[in-house]
């Protein structure tokens, strides 16, 4: 199946794990479909309404599990089949592929002599580093059953992994986690962040609430910041929905309010006008905490992850040391969150501009190309075709 690029030009795939919503992963594959105007678009299942109509001008290439219709809200029950559904799709006559992948997109079968590249933002959370966590939240009827599908999964991921010719990381946590968990060498390339979509306000435009801003998630521990502002009888404004959005109501106190998911918009809006955006979880890396220091607001962030790449102590944001509501709080009444420059917080969030992914990212596509990735296993060295004169925008 090939694309509509002309003759003789280099045919290019790019996947992505599914195409249900709009999150920080979403994003960065738009970033990629900027770069490759002409590439086709595979993915294991695809929502154009979910997705706010960002993908219909695009050639975009379905599993069969398409049949079933998933929702971002129904989708996960599959999560079993997306390896298999990955594996199936339809890669020959392709030159180049680009994977953006945090669970199973690597996983795809490009034709002998093509070039994967894989963007990773995580390797699959549930089968490494939540592992324990998530068989722990299991019914201890099912946790057996679900050791053995998460243990089968890291022997896929694995074997997955050694077909990928370069791998490149968001961040230098998931460069290590690539490294310990896949065995392979990952270059470091933070996501592009559309920091030009953010505006700061005057002090007086400010509203007395602090934010988070994230997918209501049990591994993002939004629990522990509706705790402390709980207690605390500060205002906190939740934006976001997910699985754990019923539970985190029923811990919240009356200083506490859930909005659900927010349009592009209405998430600047807050951020802009919030006294700090507070982070709960380990992030890979973090785009909403560059969006609140584009927006010229500073981050309360857990110490830990990607944030200790974006946000800088006493400049830009403060850190607390344990996810607890304890650490939190005592962050929290530490903090002035007026004092910080917003000039200097939307300095900071300008190093991960979309324009500066684009151009670092085109130079890892050569590389990889050139053969010079250096990341793939010894072993495997194989002949591939030229891809010359790739058509790279922005």
């Amino acid at each position: 199946m090939a694309n509509t690029s002309a003759p003789g030009d280099p045919r290019v795939a790019l996947v992505h794990d599914f195409l249900l919503d709009l999150r920080g992963a979403e994003r960065v594959f738009l970033q990629l479909c900027e770069l490759f105007p002409d590439a086709d678009l595979f993915t294991a299942v695809y929502d154009p309404r979910g997705t706010e109509g960002r993908f219909v001008h695009r050639r975009v290439h379905t599993s069969h599990l398409q049949r079933l219709r998933p929702t971002a809200r129904t989708f996960r029950p599959l999560l079993p089949l997306y390896p298999a559904a990955m594996e199936s799709l339809d890669l020959r006559g392709y030159d180049l592929v680009v994977s953006s992948s945090s669970a199973w997109a690597h996983g795809v079968i490009p034709e002998p002599g093509a070039v994967h590249l894989c963007y990773c933002h995580n390797p699959f959370r549930y089968a490494w580093n939540a592992r324990e966590d998530t068989l722990a939240q299991t019914s201890p009827l099912l946790r057996p059953v679900l050791a053995n599908v998460l243990s089968r999964w890291r022997q896929w991921d694995y074997i997955a992994a050694q077909r990928v010719d370069a791998y490149v990381a968001n961040s230098d946590t998931t460069r290590l986690r690539i490294e310990r968990y896949l065995g392979r060498d990952a270059a470091v390339l933070h996501p592009p962040v559309e920091v030009e979509r953010f505006r700061p306000v005057g002090r007086d435009a400010l509203a007395d609430h602090h934010l988070v801003l994230s997918e209501l998630m049990p591994h993002k521990r939004i629990d522990v910041a509706v705790r402390a502002f709980t207690e605390l009888g500060l205002p906190l404004v939740v934006a976001g929905n997910g699985p754990d959005a019923r539970r985190l109501q029923r811990l919240a106190g009356p200083t506490v309010r859930f909005t659900g998911r927010v349009s592009d918009a209405e998430a600047a809006s807050l951020l802009a006008r919030s006294r700090a955006l507070v982070v709960t979880a380990t992030e890979e890396f973090g785009i909403a905490a560059v969006e609140a220091q584009a927006a010229g607001r500073p981050v309360i962030a857990l110490h830990d992850g990607g944030v200790l790449e974006t946000v800088i102590e006493g400049r830009t944001g403060t850190f607390f040391d344990a996810p607890t509501a304890a650490s939190l709080i005592e962050a929290v009444q530490g903090f002035d969150t007026l004092g910080i420059d917003p000039d200097a917080c939307v300095a900071n969030a300008s190093r991960f501009a979309a324009s500066r992914f684009r151009q670092r990212f085109r130079a890892l596509v050569d590389q990889a190309l050139a053969g010079e990735h250096g990341g793939a296993p010894a072993a495997r060295v194989r002949p591939r075709r030229r891809a010359r004169g790739l058509a790279l925008h922005g």
